[in-house]
């Protein structure tokens, strides 16, 4: 049995272009697709979280240090620049290897360059 388990995040990113008439995918930056360990081409899912919108999509990558999230194509309809963004990669594992799998979390700032990665998302304590 497979188990569909995140992979990678980057958490909260901020849209940069919106290009409709580009052939479709989300263009991001090469620093946070490496510190995510999204490969170019692999499949993606975005979430916005300015207005609600998910699509499912493909990365690309842009220039390293760029600060780049470009939503390409007819997923430029779902995310305008200043949106922000969730971007999530997942991964079939068996019930084995998901034992030991620890996703890779990157969360950026306003001009979407790293302030921290984790492996846990921490634990919310629900409010009374």
């Amino acid at each position: 049995m497979q188990l569909q388990l995140l992979k990678a995040k980057i958490h909260r990113a901020t849209v940069t272009h919106a290009e409709l008439h580009y052939e479709g995918s989300i263009a991001i930056d090469g620093n946070l697709l490496e510190a995510a360990g999204i490969r170019e081409y692999e499949q993606i899912h975005a979430w916005n979280v300015s207005n609600g919108e998910r699509f499912i999509t493909y990365a690309l990558r842009a220039e390293n240090g760029s600060g780049v999230i470009s939503v390409n194509g007819s997923a430029a309809h779902r995310a305008q620049p200043g949106d922000l963004i969730i971007i999530a990669a997942f991964v079939g594992l068996t019930q084995v290897e998901a034992e030991q799998h620890r996703p890779n979390l990157v969360y950026v700032d306003d001009n979407n360059q790293i302030t921290r990665t984790n492996h846990s998302i921490p634990k919310q304590v629900a409010a009374a």
